[in-house]
C-alpha cells in the first residue's frame, strides 16, 4: 500500500502496478479501493471509477471514505448540488458509525469548497458545524482555512492560534498549516507581500503531502494556492503562472480536491497579467471545459466566464 501510494504522489501512472500486485496476492486494503478510484480518477477512467465506487459498497470500513471521494471530484467540476448530495451521505454514514471527526472532516470540505466558488455563508455555516462535531486538528485546519477564505478573519484567527498552541512540535502544523492559514489571512487583508513572506517557511516542504491529504484526500498543495494568490494580488503574473501550474503538475498530491480545477483559473489570470493572450484564453477554456457540467449560479464560475468574454 505504501509502495502504490508513493508512486501516485510522484506520477499516478506508476501507481497501478502496485494495485495489481496487491489485488494479485488478495491483499485490498480499504485505502487501496479508493487509490483504484483515483488512479482511474487521473485517467480519465469513468468507468474505472464507477467499478471502483461500485466495490466500496456495502462495506462500512471505507464506502464513506469513497462517496466523500466521489463528492470532492463533483466539486472539482463545479457539480455542487450533486457534490453537497454526496457528502451529505457520507457525513451521515461516519455519525451513524460514531466517527465524528471523520463526519467532521467532510463537513469542513464542504466548508472549503464553498468558500472556493465564492459562496460566503454556505462556508461559514459548514465550518460552524465541522467545528460542532470535532476540535481535531485536520478539522480545525480545514475550518479556519475555510473562514478565511469566506472573510471571517477573527475566528480563522483564533483558530490558527489554538493550533499553534496545541501543536507546537507538529511539523505539518508548523511547516504547513500555520503559513498556509497566516498567508491567506495576509492576502484577505490586501497585504499579499506579507504573505508571500509568511509562505517561505514552506519552501523546503511545499510537495509533501500533509495528514489532512494524506487521510482525507484535501488540503494538498494549499500553500503553493495561496503564494499563487498573492502573486496575483502584487501583478506578479509568471510568479503567479509558476504556483498554479505546481498545482496542474501534480495531480497525485491533490487528488480529487476542488483547487485542482480552480488552478486553471489562477493559471488563466496569471497569464493574462503577462499579456500572454493566447495562453490565458487556453487557460480559460480548460477551466471552463472542465466546468462545463456546473451549476451555472456559482460565483467563481460567473468571474470566470465573465473574464474570459473581455479576454476575446
Amino acid at each position: 500500500m505504501n509502495i502504490a501510494y508513493a508512486y501516485f504522489f510522484l506520477d499516478p501512472g506508476d501507481a497501478e502496478k502496485a494495485i495489481q500486485n496487491a489485488t494479485a496476492h488478495k491483499r485490498v486494503a480499504p485505502e487501496l479501493m479508493l487509490l483504484q478510484y483515483y488512479v482511474a480518477f487521473v485517467n480519465g477512467d469513468a468507468a474505472g471509477m464507477d467499478r471502483a465506487a461500485a466495490v466500496a459498497q456495502g462495506k462500512p470500513e471505507v464506502e464513506d471514505w469513497m462517496i466523500h471521494s466521489q463528492a470532492l471530484v463533483a466539486a472539482r467540476s463545479g457539480r455542487l448540488q450533486a457534490a453537497i448530495r454526496m457528502s451529505r451521505r457520507a457525513l451521515d454514514m461516519a455519525q451513524r458509525a460514531g466517527q465524528r471527526e471523520r463526519a467532521a472532516t467532510y463537513e469542513s470540505a464542504q466548508a472549503i469548497w464553498e468558500a472556493l466558488f465564492g459562496n460566503g455563508s454556505a462556508a461559514r455555516q459548514r465550518a460552524t458545524q465541522a467545528l460542532e462535531l470535532s476540535k481535531g486538528r485536520d478539522v480545525e485546519y480545514a475550518a479556519a482555512f475555510a473562514l478565511a477564505l469566506a472573510g471571517d478573519l477573527p475566528r480563522s484567527q483564533s483558530l490558527a492560534g489554538d493550533l499553534e498552541k496545541r501543536f507546537p512540535e507538529d511539523t505539518s502544523v508548523q511547516f504547513n498549516y500555520l503559513p498556509a492559514l497566516r498567508g491567506l489571512i495576509a492576502v484577505k487583508q490586501h497585504e499579499p507581500r506579507k504573505a508571500i513572506e509568511r509562505l517561505q517557511a514552506v519552501g523546503p516542504y511545499e510537495l509533501t503531502v500533509p495528514p489532512i491529504d494524506f487521510n482525507s484526500y484535501f488540503g494538498g498543495l494549499y500553500p503553493v494556492y495561496v503564494r499563487g494568490e498573492a502573486y496575483l494580488a502584487t501583478t506578479q503574473g509568471a510568479e503567479a503562472a509558476a504556483e498554479f501550474q505546481k498545482i496542474i503538475d501534480h495531480r497525485g498530491i491533490v487528488f480529487g480536491d476542488p483547487v485542482g480545477g480552480l488552478a486553471y483559473l489562477g493559471l488563466a489570470r496569471a497569464h493574462a497579467l503577462e499579456g500572454k493572450t493566447a495562453e490565458a484564453r487556453a487557460a480559460y477554456q480548460e477551466f471552463l471545459t472542465l466546468w462545463k457540467d456546473a451549476d451555472p449560479d456559482i460565483p467563481i464560475l460567473q468571474q470566470g466566464k465573465a473574464e474570459y468574454g473581455k479576454l476575446k
